[in-house]
């Protein structure tokens, strides 16, 4: 029995048109009867530096039979089946084969390890795992077999590459009986309100959450977003983010099946390899983080004629630094779009191609069609366009709960999400994300304006990324402090940083009074700077330390 609050948000959903009541498999069928031999995927697999081409009638014969030798090990309607995979057509297939039989994909990040993966594959009750046998030099198989003892629901650990029982490729390799497969997959077809899609949170912020998503709520994204960026079936999709993560899943799994067009699959990401793969196949549309787009931009200053294909790079997950949207717009000579959102809703605002220069140089876009945002003050009251608040969502693509966890879903009676990020919202409805709520730094009582500071220091010709965060501070409670990476052959110090700060005319109250140079800063896989971490560091700084002068 559903609950009023859930019953009133369908009733507003499929009343105002935004929930289409379809499933990724209506769109998909549509493809295998009137297109069956046009390319479905292009997978580019680093290890083998080789490509593999998938028809929508290959994939639609390996999906089947995925999906009946599942059926076959025990797999029921709303089983949840865990994956652990890199950007792999065996991706694809394998969420197409869950939908097929009722049961749950629940995608998890290559990088995680035995500590996480038994958290989350307990926690979902992962009845299937499928991981690589080896990749990037670590051996997956042997990590699932060492867990078993601890993962009691866990009926079958398949692995690509394997051998024997547990090879994955004996559940696509034989044929199976078409008939009896059709039986089963029609009277296994989840409806659009089923739960088809469990997705931990990257673990920006601590504990990962299982977000709950549904057929309606991702399809509904899907659709508003197409028209948004003008999207046709005459595009291609280029896909280097991590499937695991809510960009690739929506944006390179799910929506080249209702463009009805190819998606090129790069597993580990590489500039070269990319720029390579924008000049042989042609891609022209991709989205990822801002460290994607830093490194095609820079590629593209020695390889221009690679990336003429290109016409829409979508960066989200974080600000994009104006500097390098520009750079971003010159070098590749394509329009370069910003977005907002989460694993909870998919993109919430995007930048429209026709938008003026500045909404693109200086917000994250404005709401997709079935979405609404607000910003709200202490008093849980909206705040005046231009004010900051925090940032509330809600609309069509909100998820639908985290598992086992309805005590941290942060959704009002009225429907309101709350995000954890602050943010501006200008007269127009363009949106600009100015931090986490957690992110804010309060230097003497004074706010700190850490994502426009970052913007300013990205700006310095020496550094290559940047992010600030909070030091405790007994005086003034809290202060600055800039963790920053250098360019190749560049050093960076306070001194330097300061002066190109005060040379932007800000305020020195708003100036880091502590830099930290690093290697690399700590991210998720999808890109997202761990500021977590960062605040760790800054916390475990000695007192002397914290005078300022280190560079």
């Amino acid at each position: 029995m559903i609950s009023d609050q859930v019953a009133k948000r369908r009733r507003a959903m499929v009343a105002g048109g935004f929930w289409p009541d379809r499933v990724l498999l209506d769109y998909f069928d549509a493809l295998l009867d009137g297109t069956p031999e046009a390319t479905a995927i292009v997978a580019h697999q680093a290890s083998a530096a080789a490509l593999t081409r998938l028809n929508y009638r290959d994939l639609g014969e390996r999906v089947e039979r995925i999906a009946v030798n599942l059926a076959a090990g025990g797999v029921e309607a709303g089983d949840v089946v865990s994956f652990q995979l890199p950007n792999w057509w065996q991706f694809i297939a394998l969420h197409l084969a869950c939908l097929r039989i009722g049961a749950i994909s629940n995608p998890l990040m290559p990088i995680l390890r035995q500590r996480e993966l038994e958290f989350m594959l307990n926690h979902a009750n992962s009845k299937v795992i499928v991981t690589p046998a080896i990749f990037r030099d670590f051996d997956y198989g042997a990590m699932i077999a060492g867990m078993r003892d601890k993962l009691p629901h866990l009926r079958h650990a398949y692995v690509i590459g394997g051998a024997g029982e547990t090879s994955f490729e004996r559940l696509h390799e034989t044929p199976v009986d078409k008939a009896k497969a059709e039986a089963l997959f029609s009277a296994r077809r989840p409806g659009p309100d089923d739960v088809i899609q469990i997705l931990y949170t990257s673990g920006t912020t601590g504990e990962p959450k299982g977000v709950t998503h549904t057929s309606n709520t991702l399809l509904s994204n899907l659709i508003p977003y197409i028209d948004s960026l003008h999207l046709t079936g005459d595009d291609m999709v280029l896909m280097a983010s991590p499937l695991a993560h809510q960009t690739g899943f929506l944006y390179g799994v799910m929506m080249p099946f209702l463009l009805g067009c190819p998606v090129v699959l790069e597993d580990v990401w590489n500039r070269k390899v990319a720029a390579d793969l924008f000049e042989q196949e042609k891609p022209t549309f991709t989205m990822a983080s801002t460290p994607f787009l830093a490194d095609l931009t820079e590629e593209a200053e020695t390889r221009p004629e690679a990336f003429t294909s290109l016409r829409i790079f979508l960066s989200a997950g974080a600000p994009i630094p104006r500097v390098l949207v520009r750079r971003a717009t010159e070098n590749l000579g394509a329009t370069i779009a910003s977005g907002w959102g989460m694993t909870e809703n998919g993109a919430v605002t995007v930048t429209r191609p026709e938008d003026a220069p500045e909404k693109v140089f200086e917000t994250d876009g404005r709401c997709l069609s079935g979405m609404e945002i607000r910003t709200i003050n202490a008093a849980d009251k909206p705040v005046m366009p231009g004010e900051e608040g925090r940032l509330q969502v809600r609309g069509c693509s909100n998820f639908v709960g985290y598992l086992k966890r309805p005590d941290l879903d942060n959704i009002d009676a009225e429907g309101w999400f709350d995000t954890g990020d602050l943010a501006r919202i200008d007269a127009e409805g363009y949106v600009r994300i100015t931090g986490r709520a957690k992110d804010i730094i309060i230097r003497g009582g004074e706010n700190v304006p850490v994502i426009e500071i970052e913007g300013l220091i990205y700006k310095h010709p020496d550094v290559a990324d940047v992010a600030i965060v909070a030091m405790p501070d007994e005086r003034l409670g809290e202060r600055a402090c800039a963790f920053v990476t250098a360019k190749p052959g560049a050093s960076l110090t306070l001194p330097k940083i300061t002066e190109f700060l005060l040379s932007q005319h800000i305020s020195k109250t708003y100036l880091p009074e502590h830099l930290e140079v690093l290697e690399a800063l700590p991210r998720t896989p999808s890109g997202k700077i761990q500021k977590f971490k960062l605040r760790d560091m800054a916390k475990a700084l000695k007192p002397e330390q914290k005078t300022g002068k280190m560079g």
